[in-house]
């Protein structure tokens, strides 16, 4: 099965948008970011989605030249690389997206299946297909929505991994709290822990979200919605720590510049910048490698799935770890009902003289 990076060189290998189509994109995500305040991560994915489509649906007309096999990755050259073009060669203008019917909807969502995208991805990519669509309709740019009968693929209902409590204990103990760098790390591990936040959500806090005098920290999650999630007393030592002694010494007593949404970040590096995603990543696969636990079975959204977890078997009720966890279903956050019963059969069959 080809790699995620050779199927992204594939779609990057194909001729660009055209004119008709970056303004199609630019009209929707504006009008996505004003009317459902969504998060500049799930913009991206639109953008990168939409453009995907309108580049496969180009190379497949002919308009200009595909690539061909010879000039694919490794172990791609059998994914329609060689398929008969077809389409309306006439639209060189690059209008495929608004002009797209069901049938290149269903050819383009085929093809990324055998291309090794996965359900989940691909139920991704019809969503956004979707909401775009939807906005084609209103306008009044189309008369139809080629996405009404095109059905989701089925997703595998697969269960949040979450460490032991042993293991959580063992990466918060792993940074070095001699050092300015790994009493953030602890602070932030500790942070993301109590509260079960979401990585965007930790790297992207503002300063001022944590009030440590009432014990509360405001989230901004998905949909830019805001919630407020207690902190408990150890993340709060530990943010106090980082605010007193760690970070002043990484500000070097200067003003730290402020994210592309105006706000000033709490967590920040040796140059004064927020953490991205991508390096608290590196961090927790770091400290699960100094603690014993295999980097592979860890992520730090699996700090999340462990958060949830522990408070279930702890007795907490699910209507509150909804509001703590920013779930805006309460069927999304049933999953860990099924984690919590496959720890209680555990634990019968470990413990009951009869298991």
């Amino acid at each position: 099965m080809p790699s995620p990076a050779a199927r992204r060189q594939v779609i990057n290998a194909l001729p660009g948008c055209g004119p008709a189509d970056a303004r199609s994109i630019d009209a929707f995500l504006d009008a996505a970011w004003a009317e459902g305040g969504l998060a500049r991560a799930t913009l991206d994915s639109y953008r990168r989605d939409l453009q995907g489509l309108a580049r496969w649906a180009g190379w497949r007309a002919g308009q200009p030249a595909a690539p061909t096999p010879a000039s694919a990755p490794p172990g791609m050259d059998g994914l329609d690389l060689q398929d008969a073009r077809h389409g309306a060669p006439g639209r060189a203008s690059g209008n495929w997206l608004a002009t797209a019917d069901r049938g290149l909807l269903f050819d383009y969502l085929a093809w990324r299946a055998r291309a090794g995208y996965s359900p989940r991805s691909n139920a991704r990519l019809l969503s956004c297909l979707r909401a775009f669509y939807r906005q084609l309709v209103r306008r009044g740019a189309r008369a139809d929505d080629p996405t009404a009968l095109l059905e989701p693929p089925q997703l595998p209902r697969s269960l949040p991994k979450a460490l032991s409590e042993g293991q959580i204990e063992g990466l918060l103990d792993a940074p070095d709290l001699d050092t300015p760098l790994g009493l953030r790390d602890r602070a932030m591990l500790e942070l993301m822990y109590a509260c079960g936040l979401r990585v965007s959500e930790l790297v992207d806090l503002p300063a001022n979200a944590v009030n440590l005098r009432q014990g509360v920290v405001r989230v901004t999650g998905k949909g830019s919605k805001e919630r407020l999630v207690p902190l408990g007393e150890e993340s709060q030592h530990w943010l106090q720590r980082y605010l007193d002694q760690a970070r002043p010494q990484l500000s070097a007593g200067k003003a730290v510049p402020a994210m592309a949404d105006g706000q000033v970040p709490l967590f920040i590096d040796g140059k004064r910048r927020a953490l991205s995603r991508q390096a608290f990543w590196g961090l927790v696969k770091r400290y699960a490698a100094a603690a014993g636990i295999d980097p592979a079975k860890v992520s730090p959204h699996g700090l999340r799935h462990s958060f949830a977890t522990h408070l279930l078997n702890r007795g907490a009720d699910l209507r509150s770890l909804q509001l703590m966890l920013g779930h805006s279903s309460l069927s999304t956050t049933q999953i860990y009902t099924l984690v919590a019963r496959q720890h209680l059969q555990q634990l019968h069959t470990k413990h009951h003289p009869r298991g």
